[in-house]
C-alpha cells in the first residue's frame, strides 16, 4: 500500500441518458463548481467531460471545454486537470450494410479528437486504447490512430493517462511505450465493471496490477455499485482512488450522494481507514512527474 494516495474526481462523464439525480451537473458553471467543491474536499485531480448546457447531452465543442476549464482555473490553479479524449472512437454498425457506419457513430480524426487538448494544454488527458464491444457498439482505437494521438499529446506537453478496459490493453500499452508513442512514466487507470470488459472483482484488480511495469502509477476503479469496493482494492494494492458522478452517484446501496464532494469525502475516509495518507495536489504532481 502506498503511503500517500491521491484522489481523482470524475465530475460528470458522458453517460446518456443523464443519470437520475436532481443535482447531476451538466451546465458549465455547475460542472466547474462541482469540480471546485471536489477539490476542496480533497481531490487532487479533476477528470473533465463537458455537456450541452441546454440538453445535458455529451458535448465535443471546444468552447464548452474552454468555459469549464476557465471557470475552474479562475479559482483554483493548483488542482490537476485531466481532460477526456474519449469522444470520437465509437462505431455503430449499419443494419442495412455491415460495412457502413450506423446512427450513433462518432469517429474523429486525431486532430479533432485532440482539438481541446492542443488548445487548452491541461496537465493530463485520458487516452482510451481499447478496441472492444462498448456503449452498444464498438470502441475502436487501432494502433495507427493511438500512435498519432500519443505523439501529439506528448508534443503538446500533456501527460497521457492510459485507460485499460480489458486484459489485452496492458500488452498494447507496453508496445506503445516501447515504440515511443506513450511516455514510460504514463500512469494507468483500470476501468472495471463495463460489460465485456474487465470485471469489477479483486482478481481482476490484482491481474491488472500484475501486468504493469515495475513502479508504475495506477488507479483502479469500478463503475456503479462497484465504485467504493474497487477503490479499496486499488489502495490495498498500492494504487490510487477515482470517484465521482461519471462512475456512480451512490455512496452505497440506497444512499445517493448530494454532489461530487460527498463522493470525495467518502474516498478520503476510506483512505484514512485503510491506513494511508491523502496526497495533496502538489504531492500528486511529484508522483506523476508533472511540473508545479
Amino acid at each position: 500500500m502506498a503511503d500517500k494516495v491521491f484522489i481523482t474526481c470524475a465530475v460528470t462523464g458522458s453517460p446518456w441518458p443523464l443519470p437520475k439525480h436532481p443535482n447531476f451537473p451538466f451546465r458549465p458553471e455547475h460542472v466547474a463548481q462541482e469540480a471546485l467543491d471536489a477539490a476542496a474536499a480533497g481531490a487532487s485531480i479533476i477528470h473533465l467531460h463537458v455537456r450541452d448546457r441546454e440538453t445535458g447531452h455529451p458535448s465535443t465543442e471546444l468552447e464548452d471545454y474552454r468555459e469549464v476549464v476557465g471557470l475552474i482555473r479562475a479559482k483554483n490553479s493548483e488542482v490537476i486537470l485531466n481532460v477526456t479524449t474519449g469522444p470520437g472512437c465509437t462505431w455503430m454498425q449499419s443494419e442495412e450494410d455491415p460495412s457502413l457506419p450506423g446512427p450513433g457513430t462518432l469517429m474523429f480524426t486525431a486532430e479533432k479528437r485532440l482539438e481541446h487538448i492542443l488548445d487548452l494544454k491541461p496537465d493530463m488527458c485520458t487516452l482510451d486504447i481499447c478496441t472492444m464491444n462498448l456503449w452498444g457498439g464498438a470502441a475502436i482505437n487501432l494502433k495507427p490512430m493511438v500512435t498519432r494521438l500519443g505523439h501529439m499529446i506528448q508534443d503538446a506537453g500533456v501527460l497521457p493517462e492510459i485507460e485499460c478496459f480489458e486484459a489485452g490493453d496492458f500488452v498494447y500499452a507496453e508496445d506503445l511505450i516501447a515504440e515511443g508513442a506513450l511516455p514510460a512514466h504514463s500512469p494507468y487507470t483500470f476501468v472495471l465493471g463495463t460489460k465485456y470488459g474487465l470485471p469489477a472483482t479483486p482478481e481482476a484488480m490484482q491481474y491488472s496490477k500484475n501486468q504493469l511495469p515495475r513502479g508504475a502509477t495506477f488507479t483502479g476503479f469500478g463503475i456503479q455499485r462497484h465504485s467504493f469496493p474497487m477503490a479499496a482494492q486499488s489502495v490495498l494494492l498500492g494504487g490510487h482512488v477515482r470517484t465521482g458522478f461519471e462512475d456512480s452517484t451512490y455512496l452505497r446501496r440506497g444512499k445517493q450522494a448530494a454532489g461530487n464532494a460527498d463522493m470525495v469525502n467518502w474516498a478520503v475516509e476510506l483512505i484514512d481507514h485503510l491506513g494511508a495518507d491523502l496526497a495533496t495536489p502538489g504531492e500528486a504532481r511529484k508522483m506523476l512527474g508533472l511540473k508545479n
